[in-house]
């Protein structure tokens, strides 16, 4: 029944935005025609259907069967920042499981994921209004340690989504609920060396491949960042190539595998990390990669740094999907912004984690632990998607705008 409940939920958000996405910049005409009213109609119909079938393929409908709340709880979530999309999708999930338990909640987050300090004062602040439950997405995961200590002895339960602490105080967190960022990061290095494998086993010098991660301190970008790294290098050493990785140290220090440095390796990983979590900063590290010439590709590894690599791009026109004719572009996430880019063929494609059932996971397994029942994590999928398959029943949920 609650798979069904989530279907529908998943087809309105869905129709929702495509009805906003398709407005007019310059508002909505009064004279629209009736045939353009009856084809409004039956693509908002046809995307229902569609999004329906596709949210039931995402969910496993077991885990929350008889979940009810028994009391009507108020949560606090707090989130990395409101500056992407991202985390609208992760609270229109919990908005879902928010109508189907009864509970209500309280989101709040930072102007930037680089505001540590404000995120922690947020959090700080909401266990001392002692709500039923925490949902927490931390900026930094050592930044929020003496938080979890303090929630712990309030007895207010804390569900980390979107990243884990992995030094957390034991019995702090109750579950996490997360992509598998490792595994997420090794598929982009897997689509990033399928489409430049040749290219690198026939240059006749040295070739660059750049990753942009919006930071260093965020347990999922670490893990993300160095899933990309340390699967290409295996790729790359198997094939017999040596490997340097040069750029931010907290990446060159655990990378595992490089078997060369940066004057004289086949192929060169340069990692950068901006100062704050803008797109702006991100162009601004991006181009200093994309401007060199030996670069052959490069990854940008959340929603932000992807449109920073695309912002770069803006003003240096060195991407393109077809190796032969550019330089490869592979992305994170969502948005519209990355979604134009891979259709009209600027960036080849990207991974997509589903922040939609994030946040729904993330509100169930709040009221489970408030219930006193005992809770679990909850790993999540990571999908890769390019033209051939955005509509998929795997992918569409999660392609938010």
């Amino acid at each position: 029944m609650k798979k069904k409940v989530l279907a529908a939920l998943v087809s309105a958000a869905m129709v929702s935005s495509l009805l906003v996405g398709c407005g007019s910049s310059t508002g909505d005409t009064a004279a629209a025609t009736a045939a353009t009213t009856a084809a409004a109609a039956a693509a908002t119909s046809a995307a229902a259907t569609e999004a329906t079938a596709a949210s039931n393929d995402l969910l496993t409908g077991t885990e929350f069967e008889g979940v009810t709340a028994k009391e009507a709880y108020n949560f606090s979530v707090i989130v990395k920042s409101f500056q992407s999309t991202y985390w609208q999708a992760a609270i229109t999930g919990m908005d879902m499981a928010k109508e189907e338990l009864g509970i209500t909640y309280d989101a709040q987050g930072p102007n930037s994921e680089s505001d540590i300090a404000d995120q922690v004062n947020m959090l700080n602040s909401a266990i001392s209004a002692k709500p039923a439950g925490i949902a927490l997405a931390a900026c930094d995961t050592k930044s929020v340690l003496d938080s979890l200590q303090s929630a712990k002895d309030a007895s207010i339960p804390v569900v980390c989504f979107d990243t884990g602490v992995a030094d957390a105080p034991d019995g702090s967190v109750v579950a996490t609920v997360a992509t598998d960022n490792t595994a997420a990061g090794s598929v982009a290095a897997d689509k990033m060396y399928e489409i430049l494998k040749d290219k690198i086993a026939s240059a006749d010098g040295q070739v660059r491949i750049g990753e942009v991660n919006q930071d260093a301190t965020a347990l999922n970008i670490q893990q993300r960042g160095l899933g990309f790294i340390n699967e290409l290098i295996k790729l790359v050493t198997a094939d017999g190539k040596t490997v340097a990785v040069a750029g931010n140290e907290y990446y060159v220090n655990a990378a595992e595998g490089a078997n060369g440095d940066e004057a004289s390796a086949d192929v060169v990983i340069e990692v950068a990390v901006p100062a704050q979590t803008t797109v702006d900063l991100c162009n601004t590290e991006a181009s200093k990669i994309m401007s060199k010439e030996d670069t052959i590709g490069i990854f940008g590894s959340n929603q932000t740094s992807a449109e920073g690599v695309l912002a770069a791009n803006n003003n240096l026109g060195v991407l393109n999907a077809d190796p032969s004719k550019g330089m490869i572009g592979i992305g994170f996430d969502a948005g519209s912004v990355i979604k134009a880019a891979i259709t009209d063929g600027t960036m080849a494609g990207a991974v997509t984690q589903s922040p939609l059932l994030m946040g729904y996971y993330s509100i169930y397994a709040m009221t489970m632990a408030a219930n006193g029942d005992k809770v679990e994590d909850f790993p999540m999928n990571g999908y890769w998607y390019d033209t051939t398959n955005m509509t998929d029943s795997q992918i569409a949920p999660n392609l938010y705008d």
